[in-house]
């Protein structure tokens, strides 16, 4: 197995993927949407919100992807694909934990979810060769740790992971790689 990164692979990934923007623009969706959910319904409404939503950022951005003309899938044989999937089970074990720390501190869990998204985000800076993710992720963090230690309101905490997510993602789509014609 080679795991080496070479900028054929990134810029497969690139292309495939619209440099990430529609995962990075659908994930902020889904934390807005888990923002209104706080304020509407409840703390409790909102965590299953951005958890269920998060299960479906993959496939829904998958789908935008297509629909801008990208395959959204590479070779078996880019390697990046493995670090991809296995950042992909390390968030799973980071949302479960964020999960487990929202029954004992639901204040918590938006500012641990932004720090573990944050936190993937900087894989994503090798998958795509772009540093942008670094400053996207490191946002994501410090808000994170912001969150946390100013004791932010839970629907505050989500908003502003939204709102970090949407500004990205709208910066990367302007940003993107366009395809060679």
């Amino acid at each position: 197995m080679n795991l080496s990164l070479t900028e054929e692979q990134q810029n497969e990934m690139r292309h495939a993927y619209y440099d990430g923007a529609p995962g990075i623009f659908v994930s902020g969706l889904v934390w807005v949407a888990a923002t209104f959910v706080c304020y509407l319904a409840g703390m409790k409404q909102a965590v299953w919100t951005l958890l269920i939503g998060g299960a479906l950022i993959y496939p829904l951005s998958a789908v935008l992807t297509k629909v801008m003309g990208r395959p959204a899938k590479t070779g078996k044989d880019n390697a990046l694909n493995q670090l991809v999937m296995a950042s992909t089970f390390w968030l799973i074990l980071c949302c479960a934990m964020a999960f487990g720390l929202f029954l004992l501190r639901p204040a918590f869990f938006f500012p641990a979810m932004m720090v573990t998204i944050g936190s993937r985000y900087l894989v994503f800076a090798s998958v795509y060769g772009r540093s942008i993710f670094w400053v996207m992720g490191g946002s994501l963090i410090v808000a994170g740790v912001v969150a946390f230690f100013s004791a932010l309101s839970p629907g505050v905490a989500a908003g502003i992971g939204g709102l970090i997510e949407v500004l990205f993602a709208v910066f990367v789509f302007l940003k993107a790689s366009k395809p060679a014609v």
